[in-house]
């Protein structure tokens, strides 16, 4: 069954790259981010997996936990980051599930049920598919999904830009417009009353319609 936003992520136990976990208490009172790929010693998911190493006090900064999915076992994972390590400056210091029988990628629905065979038996085009990122809040609820094809590496600034649009709406109830980066105005949401947006936001508003008020961001 296909996972929309809104619908609460398959639990389950894995063994990763830093031991056995069970996906929901791992992630806790976190926000969580599962990114897969398709196959290990792959050149873009290289890059990817790198970036996210080099960068992870960002995540940290935003209590976001990051995990990696990859079609190959924890064996073949831990040889990849020495590559990782070497071609990128920093190996992996999140997790990488292992998910050589495929069962994460199909519980995701990032493969059909019917895929068959195991890692070793199928090549990155087989598992194309595999290459989605899934944002999750501290609710275990599916926040955002974003899929790219194999060729295109990951834009994780504009994930984290989603992260901290989530964050504001959890906090403040505000949302975000277009290119909107931290800091910048947000939009007051149709469903809040404007006597109750006198309180929420009391640096007050333009109202350039009524379905859309901006105000300055509340969090700055």
């Amino acid at each position: 069954m296909a996972l929309r936003i809104g619908d609460i992520v398959p639990d389950f136990q894995a063994d990763t790259s830093e031991g056995s976990i069970n996906f929901h208490n791992w992630i806790g009172d976190s926000w969580a981010i599962l990114f897969s790929h398709p196959k290990d010693f792959t050149p873009v998911c290289t890059t990817e997996l790198g970036y996210i190493a080099n960068n992870k006090a960002a995540f940290d900064k935003r209590n976001v936990k990051v995990i990696g999915l990859s079609v190959d076992s924890v064996k073949d994972h831990k040889a990849w980051a020495k590559d990782i390590a070497e071609t990128q400056g920093t190996a992996p210091n999140y997790p990488l599930i292992g998910d050589a029988d495929l069962k994460v990628a199909k519980l995701f629905d990032m493969l059909p049920a019917k895929a068959g065979g195991t890692a070793k038996e199928r090549t990155p085009a087989d598992n194309l598919t595999v290459r989605s990122v899934f944002l999750i809040g501290p609710d275990k609820a599916v926040k955002m999904i974003l899929t790219y094809p194999m060729t295109t590496g990951r834009n994780f600034d504009e994930i984290l830009r989603v992260v901290d649009s989530l964050q504001l709406f959890a906090k403040h109830s505000a949302a975000t417009p277009v290119n909107w980066k931290p800091g910048g105005d947000v939009i007051i949401p149709p469903s809040i009353s404007d006597a109750d947006a006198k309180s929420k936001f009391p640096k007050g508003w333009k109202t350039l319609k009524p379905y859309l008020r901006v105000t300055p961001d509340p969090s700055v």
